[in-house]
């Protein structure tokens, strides 16, 4: 079946729906490994600059994206364990999540990539894609599973 799954996560409930979808998958090829990856935005001083009137996530400073995005996957990691889940591994890093999670992907060879259909900006009937899982999808050298 599957040698190395990938996982997105960001918090959100449909990207710990992705990581029940890989755990179900390791468990039927104990040998399968999880790789957990949380990607936060790096933003530049030049973007904060543009960012006018109200606060917005420009405004929060890098060491407090990646202390949120290592607590992510290290909660993700302790679910995973608590439902069975062997050989899982965490992993953080900053840019644009979808090219970030294909390019991930490619560098450890995984042969599925499990993400979450949309983040906390889900139409109220959960029928399209979100951005990232969108472009994740159209670019990903290895099969996608949405969940």
């Amino acid at each position: 079946m599957f040698k190395k799954i990938l996982v997105a996560v960001d918090g959100s409930k449909t990207s710990l729906k992705a990581l029940d979808k890989a755990i179900e998958f390791q468990k039927l090829t104990p040998e399968t490994e999880i790789y957990i990856l949380c990607v936060y935005k790096h933003h530049s001083l030049f973007e904060a600059s543009l960012s006018i009137g109200r606060p917005t996530e420009m405004d929060i400073p890098d060491k407090v994206l990646s202390d949120y995005a290592k607590e992510v996957v290290n909660h993700a990691k302790n679910l995973a364990k608590e439902h069975g889940a062997t050989k899982v591994r965490g992993f953080v890093k900053s840019g644009r999540p979808s090219k970030v999670i294909v390019k991930f992907a490619q560098d450890k060879e995984a042969d599925l990539i499990v993400v979450g259909t949309r983040g906390t900006h889900s139409d109220k009937d959960g029928m399209l894609l979100g951005s990232v899982s969108h472009r994740v999808a159209s670019n990903a050298k290895c099969p996608v599973l949405v969940v």
